[in-house]
């Protein structure tokens, strides 16, 4: 039995910004584990799938064999804070529409209810936020939303570890969610790490990472 198979499970939402692959990627590498437990995204974030990887996200989505669901289905699951996992919410990328729903307060889709359902409970919300430059409107929402409980991480990727594919960027990201997160990883080299210890299983390259 894996060791994580009594960790607690992470919602994951995709939403209509720039860098969709890092909601794909982290989705992926939590079913690896056994700690996903369901995909909510945008109309905007399939839109965004299209135009930049060439393919629609219901159909990448569908090779997880996991629990999809759109934004506007408001009778899912998880449009109820009784059905918010206790690993709470990553939304990844997070578009400044969203963030400003959530930083405001507003469950206007399936995402943000889910979202600030997870703040309500007091549960990890984690805002991977990707847009450049940042105006005052988008720097105070990330704070509110940071004073309401969330975990803003930008959708920045460092180099000190030598990246070499856009996959390793990708990667980099969704390490760090993993470490806000608490789950162990060997997504990229740590700081002045000489070796990398993993507890995830290697596995052949995904449909997605022969894309890239």
């Amino acid at each position: 039995m894996s060791q994580y198979s009594s960790r607690k499970k992470i919602l994951v939402g995709i939403t209509g910004a720039s860098g969709v692959v890092y909601g794909i990627k982290l989705a992926e590498m939590l079913h690896a584990i056994g700690l996903l437990e369901a995909i909510v995204y945008t109309r905007s974030a399939d839109h965004v799938a299209r135009e930049e990887m060439g393919v629609a996200l219901t159909d990448l989505l569908k090779a997880m064999n996991t629990r999809i669901y759109r934004d506007d289905e408001i009778d899912a699951p998880y449009a109820s804070s009784s059905r918010i996992p206790l690993g709470g919410m990553v939304v990844a990328p997070c578009s400044m529409r969203t963030l400003a729903a959530i930083a405001h307060g507003i469950a206007d889709n399936l995402v943000t209810r889910a979202a600030l359902s997870t703040l309500r409970l007091q549960r990890r919300l984690v805002l991977v936020v990707r847009e450049t430059p940042l105006g005052v409107a988008e720097l105070r929402n990330m704070l509110l939303a940071a004073e309401n409980g969330a975990v803003v991480l930008p959708a920045s990727p460092a180099f000190y570890h030598q990246p070499k594919t856009i996959d390793d960027m990708v990667r980099f990201i969704v390490g760090k969610v993993f470490d806000v997160l608490g789950i162990e990883h060997s997504l990229y080299h740590k700081w002045r790490s000489g070796d990398q210890d993993s507890d995830i299983p290697g596995k052949p390259p995904t449909k997605l990472e022969r894309r890239l």
